[in-house]
């Protein structure tokens, strides 16, 4: 598995911190008919229990909020993932369809609240460290240009920043080559829930993108 480290910084913030790290072989395709099936049965029981005014005090989301104000950067400008993909559900918007993958890993976000890394390992280079985002740091988000990182939660292999709670680097991102997947579950809220989480993971990826040599890590204080 690729080595694995946390700033002090990170701890300092966020105490509790603890990070589930995910390696296994995939099979990647365009579409899954039937995850779509599951991603819209969630949506729409999700949309008849939440109200928006709810979502960021779910505490996954809620510790991630807490923690970039804590750095010194606005959640609501830069919202967490998980935070972002619940909000996008709520107000009737379409998810993207990306592929299966990408598909697999936002239904797993939104069903969790975590905000989840998704990478192709083969293109990490060397370890990683999460640490904090500098003034100026070059990072390319997926889809969305260059992202001000500074004083965000950011996950840095030798080359620079692969991902952040709020979107990951375009380097580094999955596509329809990738075989070996790095998923990072970020629990700013600490270790309850995670477990059960990291179960309902694999059990997605096992069933729509054929994970296989599965490896699980939790990386803790």
């Amino acid at each position: 598995m690729i080595s694995i480290s946390i700033n002090p910084l990170i701890y300092n913030a966020c105490p509790q911190f603890v990070s589930a790290q995910l390696e296994c072989s995939v099979k990647n395709s365009e579409f899954n008919k039937d995850l779509w099936t599951d991603i819209e049965i969630f949506i729409k029981e999700f949309r008849q229990k939440s109200k928006i005014k709810d979502i960021n005090k779910f505490p996954p989301i809620l510790a991630t909020r807490n923690t970039y104000k804590k750095l010194g950067k606005d959640p609501n400008r830069y919202r967490p993932a998980g935070e972002a993909l619940r909000r996008r559900v709520i107000k009737g918007a379409e998810l993207y369809k990306i592929n299966t993958l990408v598909d697999a890993i936002n239904l797993i976000s939104l069903k969790t609240g975590y905000s989840i890394g998704g990478f192709d390992a083969n293109l990490v280079q060397g370890s990683l460290e999460l640490g904090v985002g500098q003034k100026d740091e070059k990072f390319e988000a997926i889809a969305r240009g260059f992202l001000n990182i500074e004083g965000l939660p950011v996950y840095r292999d030798s080359v620079g920043g692969i991902g952040t709670p709020t979107s990951d680097e375009e380097r580094t991102k999955i596509s329809l080559e990738t075989k070996r997947l790095l998923m990072l579950m970020n629990a700013y809220s600490g270790k309850e829930g995670l477990e059960e989480a990291i179960e309902y993971a694999i059990q997605i990826l096992k069933k729509y993108a054929g994970a296989e040599d599965i490896e699980v890590r939790i990386i803790e204080r």
